[in-house]
């Protein structure tokens, strides 16, 4: 399986295709890819779906991924790797940023392709993928804040659409659930807000009852639920950035490398070595 890479931090191409000419690939970096135009179906990871006029998708890195054309398509493809907004000359904090891409690999539903929840939305994205392109081919001295501000912008389109997505779920059943979860999922950094005693305070019930509320509605313990979400979010750290297990148990307030790689075998049924080299083969 060939892997690609991009020579620089940064790269946007723009391709008008008749025919899907390369072999299935992965990437070393993040891809978000705009359809302008045409018609078809995309395979990821062996999930095939259709494309049209419209649809973005966001791709993360060692994704296997092709496409097949069957009406002439016009691609936006907005490739970059984490050490873009490592650069000094960025104004993006780095760690908020990669945060904020871990929680949307984490909860992305690759099967569902494009996500965007609204037309709105979906035009601000198309407007910002617009107007990277031109920021990258005028590239003086204000273009780099602006892509960065402009990528940044997208992500948090696509996080609140999935967030959406899964809000609306958790409330058809229970219109608290919703935000219970929209609540645990964005504090998952913040121990003291993902105690029973705050949530139950914070969301007006009884203490004594929101173990069994939550597994009622989640299907798990809330215990279990925070741990597999800080493991979803280690995936990402783990596949996606050169932190060592050490700092990714601090990020996530385990009590060490150890606590973590013992929740990690214990959720996977393999360590974090073993996953991180099954996850850098196409299955």
């Amino acid at each position: 399986m060939k892997t690609e890479s991009i020579n620089k931090l940064l790269e946007i191409h723009v391709e008008e295709l008749d025919t899907w000419t390369k072999r299935p690939y992965k990437n070393n970096f993040f891809e978000i890819v705009y359809i302008e135009k045409g018609a078809g179906t995309q395979c990821i990871k062996q999930h095939e779906f259709e494309y049209k006029e419209g649809n973005i998708f966001f791709l993360p890195p060692l994704d296997c991924h092709s496409f097949n054309i069957t009406k002439p398509s016009k691609f936006y493809f907005i490739r970059f790797t984490d050490h873009y907004f490592l650069q000094k000359n960025n104004l993006t904090n780095y760690n908020a940023w990669f945060d904020k891409i871990a929680y949307v690999i984490a909860n992305y539903n690759k099967v569902a392709g494009d996500i965007i929840s609204s037309e709105q939305e979906r035009q601000f994205i198309i407007n910002n993928i617009k107007a990277i392109h031109q920021e990258y081919l005028k590239g003086d001295s204000y273009s780099d804040p602006i892509i960065t501000g402009a990528i940044a912008s997208i992500l948090n389109i696509l996080a609140r659409s999935i967030e959406n997505r899964y809000v609306s779920k958790a409330n058809e059943n229970d219109n608290r659930f919703g935000e219970i979860l929209r609540y645990i999922n964005t504090h998952l950094l913040d121990n003291e807000k993902l105690r029973l005693i705050h949530l139950a305070d914070k969301f007006g019930i009884s203490k004594s009852y929101f173990s069994e509320y939550f597994k009622k509605q989640a299907g798990i313990s809330l215990v279990d639920y925070i741990l597999k979400s800080k493991l979803k979010i280690v995936e990402t750290k783990v596949l996606h950035t050169d932190l060592s297990l050490k700092e990714v148990a601090w990020q996530l307030n385990f009590t060490d490398s150890s606590h973590l790689a013992r929740s990690f075998k214990k959720t996977y049924g393999m360590t974090v070595k073993e996953f991180k080299k099954s996850g850098q083969v196409c299955s």
